[in-house]
C-alpha cells in the first residue's frame, strides 16, 4: 500500500516543493546504491570470478533499475515550473545511464547480465596460438597458460615486432574475442533502445547525444565541425606515415596511395601510432628522449610514475591524494588472478575513496596514462561537495581531458625541473619537429578513431546499421575517417567492434574525441594563465598557482551548470575550438606538407 502522502500527491497537481522533495529523496537513494555498485564493480574488475561477476551484475542492476524508475517517475514534473538548478537535476536524472534498462524487470535483469558478461569476456579474452588442434582460438574462459596470450601481451607484440606475419597473427588472434559477443550485443541494442524510448528518446544513441546541453542533431553537427578543423592535419600525417611504412614493408604490404593496414600501426586498434615512431622518425634528426628510459634510469617503479602525476597537481596548489588511494589502487597486473587491465579511475564513495585500476609498465605510454587517470581523481575530488546529480564532469569530454592537458605540459623543461632530464640533455629548437611528430602520432592519429566509434554505435542504435552489417559498417567508417583497412578478409562472422573494450563495456566514446579537443583548449588557457610567452608546444605550467586556481574553479563546478559556462571559467570561451590543436602542431603541419610534396595524399 502506498503511503497516504503519495496518494494525496497523486490526486493533485505536483508542485515545485514536491519536485524538490522528490529529487532530495532520489539523490539519497542513488548515493547509497552507487556506493554498492562501485564496490561490487571494483571487486569484479580486480578479481574476475563467476561470483564477483554475479555480485556486480546484481548491484549494477539495482542501481540502473532505480535510475530508470526514478527517471520515469520524474516525468510527472515535466510541466512544473522549477528553478534552473532543479530542472537541470531532473534532466541529468533522465540521462544518468548509458544503457537505460526497460521497465520490465525481467528485461532489465537480462540487460545487466548481457553487459556484465560481455565485459567479463573481454577481460578474460585469450588467444592460444599453440593449443591442441581443436582449441586454437580466442577464448574467454580459463586462465591463460604458457601457450596463450592476453591483450597486454598481444599488444606488446604490436609494439615490438616489425615482422608483418607476426603482427598479423597477434592482430587476428585478439580480434577473435569479439565474435562470441555478436548475438548478445544485438540483444543489448534492442533492450537499451527500449529503455531509452521509455524515457522519451528516439533511441539510445539520441539519448547519448542529448547529454551535451544541446539538441542531439546539433551535437552531431558540432563534432563534424571540429573534425573539419583538424582533418587537414590528420590527412597530412597519414600520408607521411604511409610513405614511411611503404619504405619499411614495401608496396606489396602497404599500398602507396591507399589505406594503411591496421596491424602495422603499433596499436591493436590503430588508434594511436606512437609505438611505431622509430619507423617514421625524421631522417638525420637529433635523437629525442624516451621518458620510459629516463624513468628506468632513475629506478622509478610504477607507483613512482603515478607519484609524478600527483606531483604535477600538487605543484599547482592541489592537495595530495589521500593515503587510501595508495593503499587500495591497483597499479600492476596481479600474478594470482584475472583482472580487467583497461586503465580506469574510481570514486567509490563520491567523497574521498579515490582509486585507479591499471596494469602499468615503466614506459612513456603508461607515464601518460598515469597522468590521465589521476586527473580523473583530482576532478572527482574537486566536485565532491556538489549534490549527487552534479557530481560529474561538465560533460564527459571534460573528465577525459584533465589529465591529458597536464600531460601536454610534460615538456623537456618540465622533465628537467623534476630531475628526469639533465640540463645538458634538454633538446634545442632543432628537436621540435621530432617531438611534435612523436606527439602527433598519438594525439592527432587518434582523432578520427575517437569520432567513428560512436558514429558506428549511433548508426546501430538508430537502426541504420543492422546486425547483418555490423562489421561491414564498422570498417566502412574506419576507411572513411581513418584511412585504415583490415589486414585480412573480414566478414559478418566477425565482430571487430567487440575487440575494443568500450563496445562490450558500453562506455560512450565521443568523450575521447572531445577530450582531444578540450585538452589543448585547457592547456592553452593554463599556459596563458601562467604567463608563458612563446611557441605553444614548448609551454609547461608546472608550479603555476594561477593556472591551478583557474583549473580548480572549473573542476569544482562539476556538472552544476551547462558546460559552456564551466568552460568559460578556465578558457574565457564558451565554444569548443580545435584551433589550439592546429596552433600547437603548426610547425609540424608545415614540415609534413614539405615531406609530402609530390607524393600521394589521401586514400
Amino acid at each position: 500500500m502506498l503511503p497516504i502522502s503519495v496518494h494525496a500527491q497523486a490526486k493533485r497537481a505536483p508542485t515545485a516543493a514536491d519536485a524538490k522533495a522528490f529529487i532530495a529523496s532520489a539523490e539519497a537513494r542513488l548515493t547509497e546504491l552507487a556506493l554498492r555498485a562501485n564496490q561490487a564493480g571494483w571487486v569484479a574488475a580486480t578479481y574476475i570470478t563467476d561470483d564477483t561477476e554475479a555480485l556486480n551484475a546484481e548491484a549494477s542492476k539495482n542501481y540502473a533499475v532505480a535510475v530508470q524508475q526514478l527517471a520515469l517517475d520524474a516525468r510527472r514534473f515535466d510541466k512544473v515550473k522549477l528553478s534552473p538548478e532543479l530542472r537541470r537535476k531532473f534532466t541529468l536524472l533522465r540521462l544518468g545511464l548509458a544503457a537505460p534498462p526497460p521497465g520490465n524487470p525481467g528485461e532489465a535483469a537480462e540487460l545487466t547480465r548481457i553487459t556484465t558478461s560481455m565485459e567479463a569476456d573481454y577481460g578474460k579474452g585469450t588467444y592460444c596460438r599453440q593449443a591442441p588442434k581443436d582449441s586454437t582460438r580466442a577464448s574467454t574462459g580459463g586462465a591463460a597458460g604458457s601457450d596463450c596470450l592476453q591483450i597486454s601481451e598481444l599488444s606488446r607484440i604490436l609494439v615490438d615486432s616489425r615482422d608483418p606475419a607476426t603482427l598479423l597473427d597477434a592482430w587476428q588472434g585478439w580480434h577473435r574475442v569479439g565474435a562470441p559477443m555478436r548475438q548478445r550485443y544485438a540483444r543489448f541494442v534492442t533492450l537499451s533502445n527500449k529503455g531509452a524510448r521509455e524515457l522519451g528518446f528516439a533511441d539510445a544513441g539520441a539519448m547519448w547525444r542529448s547529454n551535451y546541453d544541446m539538441p542531439p542533431d546539433q551535437f552531431a553537427k558540432e563534432v563534424d565541425r571540429l573534425w573539419e578543423q583538424v582533418k587537414p592535419l590528420y590527412v597530412a600525417l597519414h600520408a607521411y606515415v604511409r610513405a614511411r611504412l611503404v619504405q619499411q614493408y614495401g608496396p606489396r604490404v602497404v599500398p602507396a596511395n591507399g589505406m594503411i593496414p591496421a596491424h602495422l600501426l603499433g596499436n591493436m586498434w590503430a588508434q594511436e601510432w606512437g609505438n611505431i615512431y622509430p619507423i617514421v622518425a625524421p631522417q638525420g634528426a637529433a635523437p629525442t628522449y624516451d621518458i620510459g628510459a629516463l624513468l628506468r634510469a632513475k629506478h622509478t617503479d610504477v607507483k613512482g610514475m603515478v607519484k609524478y602525476g600527483e606531483g604535477f597537481f600538487t605543484s599547482m596548489g592541489f592537495a595530495p591524494m589521500p593515503a587510501t588511494f595508495w593503499e587500495r589502487s591497483q597499479f600492476t597486473k596481479p600474478r594470482d588472478r584475472e583482472v580487467v587491465c583497461h586503465a580506469s579511475a574510481w570514486d567509490i564513495d563520491d567523497r574521498d575513496d579515490l582509486r585507479v585500476k591499471m596494469c602499468l609498465d615503466v614506459t612513456t605510454e603508461d607515464f601518460i596514462t598515469a597522468h590521465h587517470e589521476i586527473g580523473h581523481n583530482f576532478y572527482q575530488r574537486a566536485y565532491k561537495d556538489q549534490p549527487f546529480l552534479f557530481k560529474g564532469g561538465a560533460n564527459d569530454g571534460f573528465h577525459e581531458a584533465i589529465g591529458d592537458a597536464i600531460a601536454l605540459s610534460i615538456t623537456p623543461s618540465y622533465l628537467q625541473q623534476v630531475g628526469l632530464l639533465d640540463a645538458s640533455a634538454v633538446p634545442g629548437p632543432e628537436a621540435d619537429i621530432p617531438l611534435l611528430l612523436r606527439q602527433a602520432m598519438d594525439k592527432v592519429a587518434f582523432l578520427p578513431f575517437g569520432l567513428l566509434v560512436d558514429k558506428w554505435r549511433w548508426q546501430v542504435f538508430s537502426g541504420e546499421t543492422t546486425p547483418a552489417s555490423y562489421n561491414k559498417d564498422w570498417w566502412d567508417l574506419r576507411a572513411r575517417y581513418q584511412g585504415v583497412a583490415p589486414p585480412m578478409a573480414r566478414s559478418e562472422a566477425d565482430f571487430d567492434p567487440g575487440a575494443k573494450y568500450h563496445v562490450p563495456a558500453n562506455t560512450p566514446y565521443m568523450r575521447y574525441f572531445l577530450a582531444r579537443v578540450l585538452q589543448f583548449q585547457f592547456y592553452r588557457a593554463m599556459c596563458q594563465a601562467s604567463g608563458y610567452k612563446g611557441p605553444l608546444h614548448r609551454c609547461s605550467f608546472y608550479g603555476s598557482k594561477e593556472a591551478g586556481a583557474r583549473l580548480n574553479a572549473m573542476l569544482e563546478a562539476g556538472q552544476s551548470e551547462p558546460w559552456p559556462e564551466t568552460l568559460y571559467k578556465l578558457t574565457g570561451s564558451r565554444q569548443l575550438d580545435a584551433s589550439a590543436i592546429t596552433e600547437y602542431f603548426a610547425p609540424l603541419k608545415t614540415w609534413l606538407d614539405q615531406q609530402n610534396a609530390g607524393k600521394p595524399v589521401g586514400w
